[in-house]
């Protein structure tokens, strides 16, 4: 078949899905009817019909209706694919309220924290819905400590963090550019002291040491480098960092050092 039939064929096709009318969810004698027309439109990929419908059956459908949680669960998907991330985690979340023992519930919980993350796009903007995804994160691991989905939480919660340090260092390296060292030390030392096991600490620890020196912190730089050349002993940039600085007096282990 020649590309440009193919072209006109493909667009054809898709000018057929966009102008499907939308669903009428009125037309459906029973809600049992509605479930299985908004599931056809969600596995046919009409997000806006899924919506409407699913939208339809969480306002109507009593309590206990089994019907709830699995509307207000792919609600929640229909949601994530039309990236309305908000009303995405906000539907999880029912999922989670109306019926906390249910088999989809922690898989609502995760999806949730995961929807909240989506609106946090960089780690340089304002970290609002950074802190609301890390306190689901918290709820799923609190409420369903044995799912089978606390791993892979666990990894994404440690993401997330790592972000929270790259924007503490980022502000922290913003007031040592601006000859701030009093409000440097604070966003660094953050990282060290909350995010000491992401990637970042290391090198918010090496710039600590180095606005330390600057301010003639002696004893502060050493506390640093001692623990920055027990994380990273092999590390070049610590160790061009600490060069001259005074090891540590003994091998045990010396905690991060507290804001002088």
């Amino acid at each position: 078949m020649p590309l440009r039939l193919i072209t006109l064929v493909a667009l054809a096709l898709l000018g057929a899905v966009g102008c499907r009318p939308p669903l009428r969810v009125d037309s459906f004698a029973t809600n049992e009817a509605l479930f299985q027309a908004a599931i056809r439109e969600f596995e046919q990929r009409r997000w806006d019909n899924a919506v409407t419908a699913f939208e339809r059956l969480t306002t109507t459908l009593a309590p206990r209706d089994t019907l709830l949680v699995p509307s207000y669960w792919y609600l929640g998907r229909a949601y994530q694919q039309r990236r309305e991330w908000l009303l995405a985690a906000q539907s999880f979340q029912r999922v989670v309220d109306v019926a906390p023992a249910d088999t989809l519930a922690d898989d609502a919980s995760l999806e949730a924290a995961r929807s909240y993350r989506r609106l946090w796009r960089r780690p340089q903007l304002d970290a609002q819905y950074g802190e609301t995804a890390l306190a689901a994160y918290r709820q799923m691991l609190g409420l369903f400590p044995e799912s089978p989905l606390v791993p892979q939480a666990e990894r994404e919660v440690r993401e997330l963090d790592e972000w929270f340090a790259i924007k503490n260092f980022g502000i922290g390296e913003h007031y040592a550019r601006r000859k701030a060292p009093d409000s440097a030390i604070i966003y660094l030392r953050t990282v060290l002291d909350v995010y000491p096991e992401t990637e970042t600490a290391r090198k918010a620890g090496i710039k600590l040491v180095e606005v330390y020196q600057s301010i003639r912190y002696s004893e502060e730089a050493r506390e640093t480098c001692d623990w920055l050349r027990q994380r990273f002993a092999d590390d070049a940039e610590v160790r061009a960092q600490c060069t001259g600085v005074a090891p540590p007096a003994a091998a045990t282990a010396t905690p991060a050092p507290s804001t002088p």
